[in-house]
C-alpha cells in the first residue's frame, strides 16, 4: 500500500472526553484537499512538540480507523510506524501555498455544518469555518485537575489491551489547563455562537507564558499573553478562519459537538489591512 501524504494543520491537546487512544491526535489535509484525522500517534511530549510541526508535509502508512464512525479518522498501521517529513509550506506571499491547500472548502453557516455532521452519509467532523465577525474572546476558570473518574475508566480501557501503548501517558505529562478559552462570533446567518478553543498552540502559549511569570499574579499575566495573541492579534484579522473538529464521543452524543481545534490566520497585504479599518 502506498504511504499517505498529509499536510499537518492541527495538533490536539489531551482531553478526557473520549477513548484513550484518541487523547492526542494530529489532523490535516491530503493532496486532494480532503481532511484526515490520525490517531493514535506515538506520544511523548518531546516528539509531539518537535516532530509534528504545523504545515509540514509528512508521509505515513495509514488505514481507516474502523473503531470510529467518523470517515476522516485513520490510524497508523503499526504503533511504531515512522512519520517521514517530506516538506514544509511557508508563509511567503501572505500564505498563498497554505491557502491553496486549506481553503478549498470553507463553511460559513453552523446550521448547515450541523446537518452534515449528524447525517450518516457524511458524519462531517473536520472542516474549515469562516466566522463573519468575532464578537469577543472569553476566559473562564475551570477544574484544575483531570477528572479522576474518567481517567480511571480510560485507564481500564488501556489495561484491557484495546489501545496502542504510548511511550508516555498524555495525562501524566501534560497538565490540565485551568481555564477555558473560547471565541464568540457570528456566522453568515447572523447566529451568535461560542466555541471553546482546544488546540495545542493555545495551551503551549499559556504554559510558556506561565513559566516566564513570577508571584501570585503570574496566572493573570499568562492569561493576558493569551488574550494579547488571540483577542488583539487573531480576532482583529478579518481573514481569520477556524479549524473545527469533534471527538468521537461528543459527535455521537452532543447536539453541537464542534470545538475550535486550530486557527488559520494568513497575513494580508498592507492595502487590504488598511482598507479594513474603514
Amino acid at each position: 500500500m502506498p504511504l499517505t501524504k498529509v499536510l499537518i494543520t492541527v495538533k490536539s491537546y489531551p482531553t478526557v472526553s473520549s477513548h484513550y487512544d484518541e487523547q492526542v491526535s494530529i489532523a490535516g489535509v491530503r493532496e486532494d484537499g480532503t481532511f484526515i484525522r490520525i490517531y493514535p500517534i506515538p506520544f511523548s511530549k518531546k516528539t509531539y512538540e518537535e516532530q509534528y510541526q504545523l504545515y509540514d508535509w509528512v508521509e505515513l502508512d495509514l488505514v481507516r480507523n474502523t473503531r470510529d464512525f467518523r470517515l476522516e479518522s485513520f490510524r497508523p498501521v503499526a504503533v511504531d510506524a515512522a512519520v517521514k517529513k517530506t516538506g514544509h509550506l511557508g508563509t511567503e506571499d501572505h500564505w498563498s501555498e497554505r491557502k491553496a491547500m486549506v481553503l478549498r472548502s470553507v463553511y460559513r453557516n453552523l446550521s448547515t455544518l450541523m446537518m452534515e455532521a449528524k447525517h450518516e452519509a457524511f458524519y462531517t467532523s473536520l472542516v474549515v469555518f469562516k466566522p463573519t465577525r468575532i464578537l469577543g474572546f472569553v476566559v473562564e476558570e475551570t477544574e484544575r485537575e483531570w477528572n479522576s473518574v474518567r481517567l480511571e475508566k480510560l485507564q481500564e480501557e488501556k489495561e484491557n489491551g484495546n489501545v496502542y501503548e504510548q511511550p508516555e501517558d498524555p495525562f501524566a505529562v501534560m497538565k490540565k489547563l485551568p481555564y477555558k478559552f473560547s471565541f464568540r462570533f457570528i456566522d453568515d446567518k447572523n447566529e451568535e455562537i461560542t466555541l471553546p478553543i482546544e488546540d495545542w498552540e493555545l495551551a503551549s502559549l499559556y504554559w510558556k507564558s506561565l513559566k516566564k511569570g513570577a508571584g501570585i499574579e503570574k496566572e493573570q499575566k499568562a492569561i493576558n499573553e493569551v488574550k494579547k495573541k488571540y483577542q488583539q492579534e487573531y480576532a482583529r484579522n478579518t481573514d481569520l478562519y477556524f479549524f473545527l473538529g469533534t471527538t468521537q464521543n461528543a459527535h455521537a452524543s452532543s447536539r453541537q459537538p464542534f470545538t475550535i481545534v486550530g486557527l488559520f490566520q494568513p497575513t494580508m497585504p498592507p492595502a487590504v489591512v488598511q482598507g479594513s479599518l474603514f
